[in-house]
């Protein structure tokens, strides 16, 4: 690490929302900054390929730099571009979208679809906070971690969060240094359904009885669901109330998905909604249609699916989650959709429901993309594939496989505003044969 106290140009925001400068033509990316700014650095740590470093004083402003609403913004790493206007956000993650598809898939879509955006503030229904006792400090941080990832960032509130629970972290803190187990909670995991909010305690030791009172009267006070996860996650328990029904509703399909506190839900309820709606609309739906949904989790996208098409095929990796796509269905009334286990970083080209007939397909994967599918799918008459992406790199590299392997055209494409303030890229991709 070196002090240099170097004056520098900003002259792009790389895809983790720090700016990008050059020095002596080798690439340094520096935190706080944003392009068009002329930034004094702080200490510069040095890398083979590239430096990092932050911004120690901004010396020309950008015109579109605002005052960030969070007070902890910069320490904690929950959040990256709160200094940008929403509006300035979400076209950077276009940019973004657009530099990989071109670098990485050598693509480019015939049209880009106008963003998805929404409420950016008060929107995270799902989440991990870490917890840490600071013995020194006599203080339980609960909160994200800072960018040194070694560190609990110690934080009042938090405005992304739901204001259930993003308003009450200091609240949260106090609970559990109250507790007898204070060193050995974890983490806390936060779902909201619909009507519920519910606090996973990860307790690495069974609890008092004078713990487990304070949790159901914190719970209890400000009407959240609190469960311990003592174990793997299948240990998971309530302990007020004694049910916690979780769901939430997808009103324009008439659907409702019940799921449990630490299955994988889309993080931004109204941004989820807006996201089917277009996925829907893409994939052009007719009745006679037969659908495959690739990586379908608790059937986020299936069930929307079913009541328009004449059947669709879900498959998720997670046993548990197909089993509880199953009991969604049935809770809907949902009778022309079915679901199968199998891990799709694998091949499955064997099996009966990759080698039958599909007019569309809809693909959702994790990070990692879908290439390892994309070997043996989209077959023959799948025509239309409708690519919904939370990585723009795995996404531009599948876009150029289905391009130049499979012979599809890349119609249309755009970005989602799923997590407001961060630099994640959320994407939809809409390919034709």
């Amino acid at each position: 690490m070196q002090n240099h106290n170097h004056e520098v140009d900003i002259t792009d925001l790389s895809h983790d929302g720090r700016g990008v400068a050059r020095i002596d033509g080798k690439t340094v990316f520096v935190a706080g900054a944003l392009p068009g700014e002329r930034v004094r650095l702080g200490r510069v740590q040095r890398h083979r390929n590239f430096d990092e470093s932050k911004a120690e004083e901004i010396l020309v402003r950008s015109p579109q730099r605002i005052e960030p609403r969070c007070a902890h913004f910069g320490h904690c790493s929950g959040c990256s571009l709160q200094h940008l206007p929403p509006e300035a956000q979400i076209a950077a993650k276009q940019h973004v979208l657009a530099e990989n598809f071109e670098r990485i898939g050598k693509v480019a879509p015939d049209r880009w679809l106008e963003p998805l955006t929404g409420e950016p503030w008060g929107y995270r229904r799902k989440g991990r906070l870490s917890v840490k006792w600071v013995a020194k400090k006599d203080k339980a941080l609960v909160g994200f971690r800072e960018d040194n990832p070694r560190f609990v960032a110690d934080l009042a509130r938090c405005h992304t969060l739901l204001p259930e629970v993003g308003e009450r972290l200091a609240d949260l803190g106090a609970l559990v240094g109250s507790l007898e187990a204070r060193a050995e909670i974890a983490q806390i995991e936060i779902a909201a359904g619909d009507e519920t909010v519910a606090l996973t305690f990860r307790n690495l030791r069974p609890l008092s009885d004078g713990d487990r009172a304070a949790l159901v009267a914190f719970g209890q006070r400000h009407g959240l669901a609190i469960l311990l996860q003592p174990g793997g996650p299948d240990s998971v328990v309530p302990l007020w109330p004694e049910q916690v029904p979780l769901s939430f509703r997808i009103p324009a399909s008439g659907i409702d998905i019940a799921f449990r506190p630490l299955d994988f839900i889309q993080v931004n309820a109204g941004m989820n909604q807006r996201m089917i709606a277009r996925a829907l609309e893409l994939l052009d739906l007719r009745a006679s249609d037969r659908v495959l949904d690739l990586f379908c989790g608790l059937g986020n996208f299936t069930l929307p699916i079913a009541r328009l098409a004449g059947e669709v095929v879900g498959v998720e990796g997670e046993a548990a989650l197909v089993a509880r796509s199953r009991e969604n269905a049935t809770r809907n009334g949902i009778a022309g959709a079915e679901f199968h286990a199998a891990d799709l970083a694998a091949d499955q080209r064997g099996t009966a429901w990759a080698q039958a007939r599909y007019d569309k397909l809809l693909l959702d994967p994790p990070r990692s993309g879908a290439a390892a599918v994309l070997e043996y799918l989209p077959r023959k008459g799948t025509d239309r594939v409708v690519y919904v992406s939370c990585h723009p790199g795995s996404l531009a590299r599948d876009a150029g496989t289905l391009v130049t392997r499979h012979g599809f055209r890349l119609v249309a494409a755009g970005v989602m505003d799923m997590f407001p303030h961060t630099a994640h890229v959320e994407s939809i991709a809409l390919f034709e044969r």
